[in-house]
């Protein structure tokens, strides 16, 4: 983690036992506040256990830690009202208008009914939306779709947002401007939890950890990484250090 950064996660040998199956294998990470966190591994290497347990959506079998101030294990609750999150299928209602959508979100966050209408008319005008605030989210074009469920899970200005593979899907023009809201969300203080499959997009974070089978094998900067194992993109670092994963798909 950066020097004199804030801590906003912190977790120590977090842990998660399915039976005799370990599939986060006692993991101890920092990350700080308007930090991009880029958490990477293939499918099967722990990923979503991880973010489930730091998203306080699963009790760890060991190990601990606090997540945006609040206990992973006894705060959880505390922790759901401090985040935002968002997955590849962008967690929006296809049958809701744009304006249902945001106001469903920012309800559940627990923001009050004046300042979700506020806040939602600012987010309107900033994106350019004011016309499409009682279209059904079915007939909006994929990449509006992205915009609004960021702004969805970001409303209520919480002090981390959870991104599961927000890029799924869409085409590199569109996946530009989305991580154009991320880093003008990141210097704004928020901090950015980002799992993605695009390994070019590992270069625009912060720093960037792999997991192996259940464990963080690799965690630093994407300079630093390229430095350590000799390789000019983050492809080849992802290639070398997930090389001998025994799980896959």
């Amino acid at each position: 983690m950066m020097d004199n950064m804030e801590t906003v996660i912190s977790v120590n040998g977090l842990t998660k036992q399915f039976g005799s199956f370990t599939a986060v294998d006692h993991i101890t990470l920092q990350v700080g506040r308007g930090e991009i966190f880029g958490f990477l591994g293939a499918n099967g290497a722990g990923k979503t256990t991880a973010m489930r347990m730091l998203c306080g959506l699963s009790y760890p079998t060991a190990g601990g830690g606090t997540v945006a101030g609040f206990d992973i294990v006894s705060q959880a609750e505390e922790i759901k009202r401090h985040i935002g999150y968002m997955s590849q299928r962008f967690s929006l209602y296809e049958n809701l208008t744009v304006w249902e959508n945001l106001n469903l979100f920012a309800t559940i966050y627990g923001m009050a009914s004046k300042d979700i209408k506020s806040k939602a008319e600012e987010v309107f005008k900033t994106l350019g939306m004011e016309n499409m605030r009682n279209t059904l989210v079915k007939e909006i074009p994929l990449g509006w779709k992205q915009k609004l469920a960021f702004t969805a899970a970001t409303l209520h200005s919480p002090d981390i947002v959870f991104l599961d593979e927000p890029t799924g899907g869409v085409d590199p023009a569109t996946r530009r401007k989305f991580w154009e809201m991320i880093y003008r969300a990141s210097s704004q203080g928020m901090t950015i939890f980002v799992t993605t499959h695009y390994l070019d997009e590992a270069e625009y974070c912060s720093r960037i950890s792999i997991m192996v089978d259940g464990r963080i094998k690799a965690l630093d900067s994407p300079a630093r990484l390229k430095e350590q194992y000799c390789a000019a993109t983050m492809d080849e670092v992802f290639r070398i250090v997930a090389k001998d994963a025994k799980r896959s798909d």
